[in-house]
């Protein structure tokens, strides 16, 4: 079942889901906001910026015109960053009533805390067909077509079937998740604990501290998922143990990378010029503390991360603070 497909976002996660897709044999239109970017893609067949050494398929093909790209398909596939969220659903739905948005975005609204599922339903609609796709993947390897599993999760079962069946082939298998909170939380606070990782590492610090945050990481991705009224097993699942554990140990994630070369001595804002792309785990550190406030958790490492962007203790003394933190039992 060939479909037509616009993928807004032109970055490295939107330019790989869109060869995956066109790799299927879907038609698909790619746009971006950078009008020399997405002429020189459609021009030269790749992505050089991001993926440079992926040759598009012939079904994929790249635009400037949003309206060219909301007017393509019925399906609307979001790969951008949490900050640019609600501006382009609120542009899509001025320019149009779409029928359906998939989106891989994993973080939260900048200023509301809101999750983005609550975002699609506030501004397109609680009856739009909708579905987030999670879990432990990079780009490149997507792009290259490397063994992938990853969950799409919905309120909508026979819609979340329908974009498994878009995405699925001999190399990428999705899973249905009917636990939308859940999947967001894990999408979101695993970036914080990506920072936790990479600061650690920088820090010159072996495999025992890492596996120790990680651990207590995923207790308190738990931790506030639960509160928020997920399910506490997604979090052994994919988008929760699965896309942790990815994001903290490979250097291909940009929020431990971020943790790194804080860790070794670099502001928070040299080590996102260094990177040169959108970090989202330096946001989502404050978000997800506040909500942890909020509902009045116990966030240790979150809290600590955030201390640490916030120029209130160094890396050195939030690891000493965390290590010396009162007994307790291990919940």
């Amino acid at each position: 079942m060939l479909k037509k497909i616009s993928v807004l976002g032109a970055g490295s996660w939107g330019t790989a889901l869109a060869i995956l897709l066109a790799k299927n044999g879907h038609e698909v239109m790619l746009w971006g906001r950078e009008p020399d970017a997405l002429k020189a893609m459609q021009r030269d067949r790749c992505n050089a910026v991001y993926l440079p050494t992926i040759i598009f398929p012939d079904t994929l093909y790249a635009t400037v015109d949003f309206s060219v790209a909301l007017a393509f398909s019925e399906d609307i596939l979001l790969a951008i960053p949490s900050g640019a969220f609600r501006s382009v659903l609120e542009s899509i739905k001025n320019e149009r009533e779409p029928k359906n948005i998939i989106w891989t975005t994993k973080g939260l609204e900048p200023n509301t805390y809101q999750l983005l599922h609550d975002l699609i339903d506030e501004i397109l609609g609680v009856n739009i067909k909708s579905a987030l796709l999670s879990g432990p993947s990079f780009a490149k390897e997507v792009a290259e077509g490397l063994p992938t599993a990853v969950v799409i999760a919905s309120k909508n079962k026979p819609y979340a079937e329908y974009v498994m069946s878009l995405f699925s082939n001999a190399h990428f298998r999705p899973y249905y998740s009917d636990d939308i909170i859940g999947v967001e939380i894990g999408g979101t606070v695993k970036n914080v604990m990506a920072i936790a990782a990479g600061i650690s590492d920088g820090l010159g610090f072996g495999s025992n501290t890492r596996a120790a945050l990680i651990t207590r990481g995923l207790n308190e991705i738990s931790r506030l998922g639960v509160a928020m009224g997920a399910r506490p097993e997604t979090f052994m699942g994919l988008s929760g143990l699965g896309d942790l554990i990815l994001t903290c140990t490979d250097n291909q994630s940009r929020n431990r990378r971020f943790g790194l070369a804080l860790g070794m001595g670099k502001t928070p804002k040299q080590a996102i010029d260094e990177i040169g792309q959108v970090v989202e785990g330096a946001k989502n550190a404050a978000q997800v503390w506040a909500l942890a406030q909020q509902y009045h958790l116990d966030m240790p490492l979150t809290e600590h991360v955030y201390a640490i962007l916030e120029g209130e203790m160094s890396p050195l003394e939030a690891i000493e603070s965390l290590f010396s933190r009162e007994l307790k039992k291990e919940v």
